[in-house]
């Protein structure tokens, strides 16, 4: 690959400055997106517990879906990223690459619809009550139609932070809390003059929330100068099939990475369930503040991915090889000073969900430091396996990866989970050290594989 004659490689300063300018707004649209559904739960607690169970179990299906649909679309990254290091001012390709984005977010889209459709379906399979399968299914049949609005908006999010503007996302996504906020209270208790809908009132402002977020992503494409240059609804019924099939192929990977990781800590809390209600409750508690955390991280690695892209795709190896090794130190940084409150002050975390000195939350509260002391010690291997999986799909590395993250995941990681868990006196905190044994081993593997890039043939 030959470097472009008007790229220069970046210093370690002008990289650190640069990967932290895409990092803190990413990480930032991230934690607003957790607090987005955080509203959706607060409202619907308040209608009572069979409502919440009903929108937990279908908030799982949609969940898991659209976070896999947005890990496929997620190969839109790298490659608008690798085009602007080959041409800074490529429109074409950068074109192709958002409507095909488009094309991948309606067709899977609408399967992904089907399979929401069903889902009281999979719920009485599973082995739920009947009563809560019925309502997480009118829940789900409504909130489906959310998916398509939300993995355009991934698209569109991408293209925005890939073009230098990762602030819009930021902007939209608190938009998108406010207007979540504003709907739950108008739809779900019957305020402004509308119908108190209940459990379907939160999920009309679900939908409704998704549709406002894909018009304020269109309107800032069209009204931005920079952005509205790529003309990315122009002609959006043209195929490009090679195109189609690098997203396919890159994306695909991702997309069953996120399965298999959420698919990690979903069969933890099954696991934690069976060995107790306490113990389950406390494991939600511990495992809220660790995907917080996660949040900074997984900001940093979609940062990490947008630079690797940008210094592979102009073909400088040095300067795609800082980037992930900043970004890298980045998310480690952060995720040792969360280790670190973790270990110092865990009661402190606790006290923002529940009252740690209530004599009836003595063993939820026990249950929990126990779990955070755990949390803590995986939190810098959280920290490494994330970003090191995305500045490996900045090179556009994304099939080892996955195979790396699912063995690191299930063999070792849930398969000590259920080994401790059960065959140990160790029940809960077992699970735990299983969950920490499986992101250690995913973060050295794919450490290794990000520090041996140039022997493997990866930087191009």
């Amino acid at each position: 690959m030959q470097q472009s004659t008007s790229f220069q490689t970046p210093s370690w300063g002008q990289e650190l400055r640069a990967t932290l300018g895409l990092a803190v707004p990413l990480a930032a649209t991230n934690l607003l997106q957790m607090l987005i559904h955080a509203v959706d739960v607060i409202f619907i607690a308040r209608l009572g517990d069979q409502p919440l169970a009903a929108s937990s179990l279908a908030i799982a299906i949609f969940g898991l879906t659209v976070w896999a649909m947005t890990g496929l679309v997620g190969a839109c990254a790298p490659l608008i990223a690798a085009e602007r290091g080959r041409r800074l001012h490529s429109v074409r390709d950068i074109r192709r690459t958002v409507r095909m984005g488009m094309w991948v977010a309606v067709g899977f889209g609408l399967i992904c619809i089907a399979l929401c459709l069903g889902g009281e379906a999979l719920l009485l399979a599973s082995g739920q009550d009947p009563a809560i399968a019925a309502l997480a299914g009118d829940f789900l049949a409504l909130l489906a139609w959310a998916m398509i609005p939300m993995v355009f908006a991934g698209v569109f999010r991408t293209f925005v932070a890939a073009l230098g503007k990762p602030g819009y996302a930021t902007a939209i996504t608190l938009l998108a809390l406010g207007t979540n906020l504003i709907g739950n209270w108008a739809l779900v208790f019957g305020n402004l003059g509308l119908p108190a809908l209940g459990l379907m009132g939160s999920a009309l402002s679900s939908v409704i929330t998704a549709l406002a977020m894909l018009v304020a992503y269109v309107v800032v494409i069209q009204r931005d100068r920079t952005l509205r240059r790529y003309r990315i609804f122009g002609r959006w019924w043209r195929p490009e099939w090679s195109r189609l099939r690098q997203i396919m192929m890159i994306g695909t990977p991702i997309a069953l990475t996120v399965l298999a990781e959420a698919g990690l800590f979903s069969g933890a809390a099954l696991l934690m369930g069976r060995i107790g209600e306490t113990e389950l409750a406390a494991h939600t508690l511990a495992l809220n503040l660790a995907a917080l955390a996660f949040q900074i991280p997984f900001g940093t690695a979609q940062a990490a991915t947008i630079r690797v892209g940008y210094h592979h795709g102009a073909g400088d190896r040095v300067a795609a090889g800082r980037a992930g090794w900043v970004a890298i130190a980045i998310g480690t940084g952060f995720m040792f000073t969360t280790a670190l409150a973790m270990l110092l002050v865990p009661t402190a975390l606790l006290r923002v969900y529940t009252d740690p000195d209530a004599p009836a939350n003595a063993a939820l509260i026990a249950f929990a430091l126990q779990y955070l002391m755990w949390a803590a010690i995986f939190q810098l291997a959280d920290g490494v396996q994330a970003v090191a999986a995305g500045a490996l799909r900045g090179l556009q590395d994304t099939r080892v990866p996955m195979w790396i993250a699912i063995f690191s995941y299930w063999v070792p990681g849930f398969g000590m989970a259920i080994w401790l868990g059960f065959f140990t006196p160790l029940e809960g905190a077992g699970v735990w050290i299983g969950l920490a044994t499986g992101l250690f081993f995913a973060a050295t593997g794919l450490l290794w594989r990000w520090s041996r890039r140039d022997a493997l043939g990866l930087a191009g």
